[in-house]
């Protein structure tokens, strides 16, 4: 049978969700960067890719256009018999008319045009612009080629064009190759980025860590030390018959455990777990307990079914605190502890609060339920009871379904 496996440590385990995202902060921001990087020099080789094609077939068509010529409305083909662009790769066709365009030469043959509609709209944004444009069409044989369709001059008016075409397929391929390689280096790099992240973020946390351990090392023996010497005390005083005596000593070491559990709490060396549980009945039991320790007090209960999510252990050294803090600042007066939706009521009928002398006053025991009351998401409240004495409401979250089914 194999050993429990053991919980880590509460500020364990927040320091390993911080280092967790840290690592994973370190990695996206590394991942946004060369994304962002790989973007802009996708997007500049495609732009270059494009502006480079166009060059090519730019060339052609605007140094064919110049070699070919028109007289009164005859167009003189001759010179693409002899000029060297004629024969450079790619599609190569002249048209000429004056409305529609009317196909005078083609290379490698009329399947390499584009379809009709889009030669007659290439023809009429060269008669509209007067310039050089640029196009990418599906010929009718299907391939794509990117176009560029210069105008022939005759006199002042356009008469002809040549359209230079290349096929885009090689610089697009090469650009979707590199493509592939940004983002493979891409996710190379953020994993690289995630491992030095996480290197690091663990080596800047070794101190903290060591810090926890030392911390917790204290703690232990501060309470070891502490609780000894307090028991020793405690038979020593019963030995002799004093009674008061180790009642005080018994109070002494619960409020050092409330001081040593809160230490641990926010040193984050120990949990607080809560869970759904009776309120009223964790109060009767706290009470009965207070009343073993202090023969002869009057402490009355009156309780509602009230369910809540809390730490019990935490919960009755709160209400311990209350009640003990009202027997003892509250003289041979009875003691009211009411437990209702809101939380824990305790009153008492000495002198209140603004006439309380002697030692201990209301610090350490209330300052530990103010404590455990944050934690539980509730507040403390303090004042003057209707017709003397003091009050103190401990109010806590309430789970309502729980708290339904509890008084049903």
């Amino acid at each position: 049978m194999s050993a429990p496996r053991r919980r880590p440590r509460p500020a364990v385990a927040r320091l390993a969700r911080l280092r967790r995202r840290l690592t994973v902060l370190f990695a996206g921001t590394t991942a946004a960067c060369l994304v962002v990087l790989a973007v802009v020099a996708a997007s500049i080789d495609a732009h270059s890719r494009t502006e480079g094609l166009d060059k090519e077939v730019g060339r052609r068509a605007d140094g064919l256009a110049r070699a070919v010529w028109m007289d009164k409305g005859v167009l003189h083909l001759e010179p693409l018999a002899e000029d060297a662009l004629a024969r450079e790769p790619g599609a190569l066709t002249v048209v000429g008319g004056r409305r529609d365009p009317d196909v005078r030469w083609s290379r490698p043959g009329p399947g390499a045009l584009p379809a009709p509609d889009r030669l007659d709209g290439l023809w009429r944004r060269v008669l509209s612009e007067q310039d050089t444009v640029y196009a990418t069409e599906t010929s009718r044989d299907g391939t794509t080629l990117r176009w560029a369709v210069s105008p022939v001059w005759d006199d002042d008016s356009i008469g002809a064009a040549v359209l230079a075409g290349a096929d885009p397929g090689p610089g697009r391929r090469d650009h979707a190759l590199l493509v592939r390689w940004l983002a493979l280096g891409c996710a190379a790099l953020v994993l690289a980025a995630a491992l030095i992240g996480h290197l690091l973020s663990g080596r800047s946390m070794r101190p903290a860590l060591r810090a926890l351990d030392q911390q917790e090392q204290f703690l232990a023996e501060a309470a070891h030390e502490l609780r000894t010497p307090l028991a020793t005390l405690r038979a020593t005083l019963e030995s002799d018959g004093g009674a008061e005596s180790a009642r005080i000593v018994d109070r002494m070491g619960r409020l050092v455990g409330g001081l040593l559990t809160r230490a641990r709490v926010e040193a984050g060396t120990q949990e607080v777990e809560l869970t759904p549980l009776r309120l009223d009945q964790l109060v009767e039991q706290a009470v009965e307990e207070v009343a073993r320790a202090h023969p002869g007090a009057e402490v009355t209960v009156s309780a509602e079914p009230v369910v809540v999510a809390g730490d019990p252990d935490l919960l009755e050294q709160a209400v311990r605190n209350l009640v003990e803090n009202a027997l003892r600042h509250g003289g041979a007066t009875p003691v009211e502890v009411r437990v209702h939706p809101d939380g824990v009521a305790v009153r008492d009928h000495g002198p209140g609060f603004g006439t309380r002398t002697g030692a201990g006053g209301n610090g350490i025991g209330l300052a530990i339920v103010g404590w455990v009351a944050e934690l539980h998401g509730g507040t403390v409240e303090a004042g003057a009871a209707p017709g003397g004495g003091a009050l103190v409401r401990l109010r806590l979250r309430l789970e309502p379904e729980r708290s339904d089914r509890a008084s049903s």
